[in-house]
């Protein structure tokens, strides 16, 4: 039998790895771009924000930041082990809408004078495992696991529009858009047939979020 076939395979492993591990590094690193229009188009002067108000819209975007981190590497996971076409697009195509998501609350952090967490690694890889442990649940939970995640995103999203301070109005412009956006991606996974999630799962998952949000706000 010709030994042929086996180095596909194991080059095809290769490099669907090589291009994961390169992803990851433009995500970490700050390099990926946006492929859309910067939503934020509020004036904001110098004196829009106080020293306080300037700290707690820093520390929700860093919140968001994260969550586009962990956005990317749970998308990227679960795609790379889904065994059906139409889930593995969906998961790719929000992946690929979620970069830009990241892009936009990176520039919002540096109009902030703040920074990203610098914990993101840790959730990337934290986050690309789950993804991948998913996935490994069959295509309807594998679709469930994503529409139940923008849906307790979404909500999320929503407290941040409540938390944010009156005048930045620059960061509601993004959270609306990216609410907007989780909502879309939830409304497709739904239709595809993603299943509703049991009950301790749901909780686990809020559980997990709080831990991400908690920390990521300070580091």
């Amino acid at each position: 039998m010709s030994p042929a076939p086996v180095f596909v395979r194991r080059s095809g492993l290769l490099d669907a790895l090589l291009g994961e591990a390169d992803r990851a590094l433009r995500v970490l690193s700050g390099t990926a771009s946006a492929g859309r229009a910067y939503p934020a188009d509020a004036p904001e002067s110098a004196d829009t924000l106080d020293a306080g108000q300037r700290r707690h819209s820093a520390g929700l975007m860093r919140v968001n930041h994260v969550g586009e981190v962990c956005a990317q590497a749970l998308y990227r996971g679960q795609a790379a082990a889904c065994r059906d076409d139409a889930a593995r697009a969906l998961m790719r195509s929000a992946a690929a809408e979620e970069v830009d998501h990241l892009a936009w609350c990176a520039q919002r952090l540096q109009e902030l004078n703040s920074r990203p967490s610098v914990l993101n690694p840790a959730w990337y890889a934290g986050a690309f495992a789950l993804g991948m442990a998913a996935s490994a649940a069959g295509v309807r939970r594998n679709l469930g696991f994503m529409a139940e995640t923008e849906r307790q995103v979404e909500a999320h999203l929503d407290r941040h529009l409540r938390s944010l301070p009156e005048p930045d109005q620059r960061s509601r412009q993004i959270v609306r858009q990216m609410r907007d956006d989780e909502a879309a991606h939830r409304a497709s996974a739904e239709r595809l047939g993603g299943t509703h999630l049991p009950a301790p799962v749901r909780g686990a998952m809020r559980l997990m979020s709080k831990v991400m949000t908690s920390t990521a706000y300070w580091i």
